[in-house]
């Protein structure tokens, strides 16, 4: 089960039913994360891949801070994922190894959101783009007869002006 995570809700609502399940009869759950320009540049919102434990509104997550505390601005081509932390139910599903969470960048999602388009004749949000790339370099490595559930978490056309200046139009 793959789904994109910025703060985290989408990803909760896929990955909930299944996060508890025995570990010999649950699936792999995958929570992509926007490296942005790349986690080790600093400019991304990979809070899991590129942060630490913080406390942010209250909650103690994963999150984007300077050696100060205080929170460092995130980046990603997608509104949706760039924001400097993620839930604290994420946080917990990655500390107990529940969810694996992967970097994915503004190069590649761009890449996956074009594919994807072309070839399904869905445009889909540059949040599920990055879930999207993950599958296509997951994919290749698993048997043929394994299912890959991606959580599309919204339509694209509300990132066509972002698309747009993107690509020079």
């Amino acid at each position: 089960v793959v789904a994109c995570v910025g703060g985290g809700s989408n990803a909760i609502g896929v990955f909930a039913p299944f996060a508890y399940l025995p570990e010999l009869e649950r699936p792999r759950l995958y929570g992509v994360e926007a490296a942005g320009e790349g986690v080790d540049t600093g400019r991304h919102a990979a809070s899991v891949s590129g942060g630490q434990i913080g406390v942010l509104h209250g909650s103690k997550m994963y999150l984007l801070f300077d050696e100060n505390g205080q929170i460092v601005p995130a980046h990603s081509i997608s509104a949706g994922l760039d924001y400097p932390g993620i839930g604290p139910e994420h946080s917990y599903y990655a500390k107990a190894h529940l969810a694996t969470y992967v970097p994915v960048g503004d190069v590649e999602a761009l890449e996956a959101f074009q594919t994807f388009t072309r070839m399904e004749g869905i445009i889909p949000a540059l949040e599920t783009a990055h879930a999207i790339a993950f599958v296509n370099s997951l994919a290749p490595t698993m048997p043929k007869d394994q299912i890959i559930v991606v959580n599309l978490s919204g339509r694209g056309d509300k990132d066509l002006n972002t698309l747009m200046q993107v690509s020079g139009l």
